[in-house]
């Protein structure tokens, strides 16, 4: 038998109060169900894959902004996870993205954008972790599909709380010195999980 058994997460970030919006989507199918065409056709243009070489601008940031005390921006990325089980063996998919269209700055200035890239770079680092975790995995024929969610809820957690230390101990970039104590931190975490980074 082959299954596909997918999440979907995201989060939305604010400066002045780092709230998330958890939309986990699961669902598992046996392959001979054809999905349907706009399920599988996401617009490219409203979605960014992480990319080393490839920085956010502030024209990335489509949706208009919201006025929320001092709130100055907000970004959304997906952490997705996909696999599929047959014979035994597991095959996966993981994508990190960032959302255009849920997505704005009403301040927009380079410090600023800084402190929203370090949001999508720490997505990556658990898109990394995620791939570690499910790579690692030894297959249990009854017990997978426990364990698979498993991993995932536990990278989705700790993701959770180190963008939340990212902007308590910053005051959501308004600490400049500790925002740059924190890029350091991210460039570094990315460099440890460089090996993972394949997905």
């Amino acid at each position: 038998m082959h299954f596909i058994f997918s999440f979907k997460i995201s989060f939305k970030v604010y400066l002045s109060t780092c709230r998330y919006y958890l939309a986990m989507k699961r669902s598992f199918l046996v392959t001979a169900f054809i999905f349907p065409l706009l399920l599988l056709l996401e617009l490219e243009e409203d979605f960014i894959k992480w990319n080393e070489s490839r920085k956010l601008t502030w024209n990335d940031f489509k949706a208009a902004p919201l006025k929320m005390g001092s709130t100055a921006a907000m970004t959304t990325t997906h952490l997705g996870f996909s696999y599929n089980v047959s014979n035994g063996k597991i095959t996966y998919k993981i994508d990190c993205q960032f959302e255009k269209n849920r997505s704005w700055g009403l301040v927009k200035n380079d410090w600023i954008l800084k402190h929203e890239q370090g949001h999508f770079d720490i997505a990556e680092i658990f898109a990394r972790k995620l791939n570690k975790g499910v790579g690692e995995y030894q297959f249990n024929k009854t017990t997978f599909q426990k364990d698979l969610t498993a991993i995932y809820k536990s990278v989705v957690e700790g993701k959770e709380k180190f963008q939340q230390q990212y902007d308590d101990e910053k005051d959501y970039s308004r600490n400049k010195t500790k925002q740059e104590e924190w890029l350091k931190k991210i460039e570094s975490e990315l460099k440890q999980n460089k090996s993972w980074a394949g997905y």
